[in-house]
């Protein structure tokens, strides 16, 4: 895999999180809150790790890909184990549920929580990630 197919996921994953440092609001609802003060940090040590990979692709191709791993589990532990097992480490269900309210979803089930829009597009951009980072350090050692 060259390099740039693995770039590709990174950008597009940079920016749709930066969605999140600044929040896309419309009328009574939105796509994501500003939540730089939550998750500032996950953008710069993303952001960073994307740097390396592109100026020290031996150490940033290994940057990316755990830091991308940690994050998906995360994002899975806040989110889809909620849907899949009806508790998680982030509160209450119904917490959960009432946070998230005002946000664009693809369907709502009453007492149950299923992650919004922009949640689930953000995990399958960081689950590509992961992948593509994969791939590609698995066709960089082979190439040496």
């Amino acid at each position: 895999m060259k390099k740039r197919y693995c770039i590709i996921p990174q950008i597009l994953l940079l920016f749709w999180f930066s969605l999140d440092m600044t929040g896309i609001y419309f009328n009574n609802t939105y796509l994501v809150t500003r939540s730089y003060k939550d998750d500032g940090i996950f953008f710069l040590i993303y952001l960073a790790a994307m740097i390396l990979f592109i100026f020290k692709e031996n150490v940033g191709k290994w940057a990316v890909a755990v830091w991308t791993s940690l994050w998906f589990v995360i994002q899975f532990l806040c989110h889809e184990w909620y849907t899949i097992f009806g508790k998680g480490i982030m509160g209450s269900l119904e917490g959960k549920i009432k946070y998230f309210s005002g946000a664009i979803k693809w369907l709502e089930i009453d007492g149950g929580y299923i992650p919004d829009v922009y949640h689930t597009i953000l995990h399958i951009l960081i689950l590509t990630v992961v992948i593509t980072s994969a791939i590609y350090i698995r066709n960089s050692k082979k190439e040496i």
